[in-house]
């Protein structure tokens, strides 16, 4: 039987295969869908609610990456540092936020920073009060920034050592090297999985909704938590965010997946056929 399925299927183009298993799905989807007996005129109702969240996971996960990649690039350089200092500091910050659990970092963030001022320093012990988005942001960044330190760092020793030894031959200093030579190469690398812990971040920021938020900066889950208990449709309500969440997400794997592909131009090489004499086939290859 299998032997069958699989000459019947010889002839099949792969695209159309791969469309009939989406297709097949999308109808098991649906019909689980209308099993559940959703209320469906409730969730278009609070759609647009919902939605409106979608900016503010935005802006959360751009902020945090920022402060993740500057902070995983600082770690990497001091991880391959000759210094003490900055290797045991770059060290000390990657173990504590790659062993302890994001949720305790953002309620430390949030709730324990301001009792690090004096009692005498009332102005110091306002500035370390954050609101819940500013020190939801903050953890996140400090997070992911542990985890990508050591993307970063697989990233800058990928690059020859040959070319290092040769930049400093020509009398490049270490900055030079650095901004010329190696980073321009390592980015390639680096891109990737750095792209895939955005993705990862996006889903993360919805932890922020346990620290709370004013209503005019809720988040996709937190806006769903809030509308799902007011009406008794918590259900509904999570749907319409995973749904949100998986359509941000796909969004932004499909531009990862453009800038890869641009960056591996010259890299990756493709196999081309040409032919000399009737019958005779040369295969060469070429940068894609």
């Amino acid at each position: 039987m299998r032997e069958r399925l699989e000459l019947l299927s010889a002839g099949i183009p792969f695209k159309a295969k791969l469309a009939m298993v989406w297709v097949v799905i999308a109808l098991i989807v649906v019909i689980l869908f209308s099993m559940a007996d959703f209320d469906v005129e409730w969730m278009i109702d609070h759609l647009w609610f919902i939605t409106q969240g979608l900016p503010w996971t935005i802006v959360i996960c751009a902020l945090a990456i920022m402060l993740a990649v500057l902070l995983a690039l600082f770690g990497a350089l001091g991880r391959l540092s000759t210094s003490a200092v900055a290797q045991g500091v770059s060290s000390f910050y990657t173990s504590f936020f790659r062993g302890t659990p994001l949720i305790v970092q953002m309620f430390l963030i949030f709730l324990a920073l301001p009792q690090l001022a004096p009692p005498n320093l009332p102005g110091l012990r306002d500035s370390l009060t954050l609101t819940a988005l500013q020190a939801g942001i903050i953890a996140l960044g400090l997070n992911y920034g542990a985890y990508m330190t050591e993307i970063f760092r697989a990233g800058i020793q990928s690059v020859g050592h040959g070319q290092v030894e040769a930049a400093e031959a020509l009398g490049m200093t270490y900055r030079q090297r650095m901004r010329r030579i190696v980073l321009p190469q390592a980015i390639r690398v680096i891109i990737p999985p750095t792209g895939n812990e955005f993705i990862a971040m996006m889903k993360d920021s919805a932890l922020i909704s346990l620290l709370g938020s004013v209503v005019a900066q809720m988040e996709i889950f937190r806006r769903a938590q809030l509308v799902g208990r007011a009406d008794f449709r918590p259900l509904e309500a999570f749907v319409l965010a995973a749904a949100l969440y998986w359509i941000l997400t796909t969004v932004f794997q499909f531009f990862q997946t453009r800038l890869e592909r641009r960056l591996s131009a010259g890299y990756v090489r493709t196999t081309i056929k040409v032919t000399t004499q009737p019958g005779i086939e040369l295969v060469e290859s070429e940068p894609a």
